[in-house]
């Protein structure tokens, strides 16, 4: 099996909008250690990150982070450690369109 630590996806997402910033891949498994929110704007807004098991629809028990404020020109770092299935997703959301997200692990494939 080969193990790869890399950024696993990014995104920057459109206002009010979930997005796929990371699926795991057929064949593979992916371990989310870190997902680093970026504020590129002065202006404080919020955001939400989801884990959707196989790509399911969202549902309130997705959300590891909903609304969690975020300051003008500020960089939070999520600690997570979530083991991910292939086809499992993880969806970021913005209130604003002034984020960028980075989701950081490990994928191990066959």
């Amino acid at each position: 099996m080969a193990e790869v630590y890399k950024i696993l996806g990014q995104s920057a997402p459109a206002a009010a909008t979930l997005t796929t910033a990371y699926t795991v891949g057929a064949s593979t498994e992916g371990i989310v250690s870190t997902v680093t929110v970026c504020n590129r704007s002065a202006t404080a807004t919020t955001f939400r990150i989801a884990v959707r098991p196989a790509g399911a629809s969202i549902a309130d028990a997705h959300y590891v982070a909903y609304d969690q404020a975020i300051a003008g020109n500020e960089t939070v770092v999520i600690t997570l450690g979530f083991g991910l299935a292939t086809t499992d997703v993880v969806s970021v959301y913005n209130t604003l369109a002034t984020l960028s997200f980075t989701v950081g692990g490990m994928e191990i494939s066959a």
